[in-house]
């Protein structure tokens, strides 16, 4: 009997597949058989995680992508077919972030994030569609959102809002994209212990103590703990889900917990 958990064969992009949970992701899709294109903007970044995926005997691409520019993303897909003939699946994992408070938060500020944490899952969503469309083959997409874009953010507020609106923008293209087979689902993590959110929003021990206290599990998640749910997301396991939103956050402990 096929595995319906198998992504074997699945061409997978990820975007911000150079670093944290990108990394984490395109590695556990290549460890099960995908063929995987990485994307950002560093090629060192991404040629580190291209290599390592290789010596693991999966096969890895990358491709340079500033996902704020469309013709870019649709580049990255084109990227992605030429070295694999098809996809079958998008992770849209970029994102950026802020942490100031709005008022003093510069309009370019403001636009910078909107731009690549919204406009970026977007783009690329689009780019991943069209091909999908063009191949009749139906497809997967899987946007990484946030907590904060649930519950709101104090001093993250341009992360917080465009995180909300990949929410929306899951649920709509969900509904859009449906008469093509193409699933669209939202993956909102809580705090996961990454190189690059340490400094950001857990800057001290004392921090950080607190941030896991406010889990009820009273831990911080690792990067693997959102790639499992992608893969689920993106096998045949989940072929009756879109338009979901899957809550990664450890839960919520009550507030007077010890």
């Amino acid at each position: 009997m096929k595995d319906p958990f198998s992504v074997e064969g699945k061409v997978t992009i990820v975007t911000g597949g150079g670093t944290g949970i990108g990394e984490s992701i395109a590695k556990e899709f290549a460890k099960r058989g995908a063929p995987v294109l990485i994307a950002s903007r560093k090629a060192e970044n991404l040629e580190k995680v291209r290599d390592e995926i290789r010596r693991a005997g999966g096969q890895c691409e990358f491709a340079l992508c500033d996902v704020r520019d469309a013709a870019q993303c649709d580049a990255m897909v084109a990227e992605a077919v030429k070295h694999f003939g098809r996809l079958d699946a998008l992770i849209n994992n970029h994102g950026a972030s802020i942490t100031t408070p709005s008022l003093n938060l510069s309009p370019n500020g403001w636009r910078a994030v909107v731009a690549i944490n919204l406009d970026g899952v977007f783009f690329c969503s689009r780019a991943a569609a069209r091909q999908f469309m063009t191949q009749k083959s139906g497809g997967s997409i899987v946007n990484i959102s946030s907590a904060a874009g649930v519950h709101g953010s104090p001093e993250m507020l341009p992360y917080g809002a465009s995180k909300a609106g990949v929410i929306n923008l899951t649920v709509s293209h969900a509904g859009e994209w449906g008469a093509h087979a193409i699933r669209v689902n939202c993956i909102a993590p809580g705090p996961i212990d990454t190189e690059g959110a340490a400094p950001r929003v857990w800057p001290n021990p004392k921090v950080k103590e607190m941030v896991a206290r406010s889990r009820a599990l009273r831990r911080f998640g690792v990067a693997e703990e959102i790639a499992y749910p992608c893969i689920f997301l993106v096998s045949d396991a989940a072929s009756y889900v879109t338009g979901a939103l899957l809550m990664v956050d450890g839960g919520q402990a009550p507030r007077a917990a010890e």
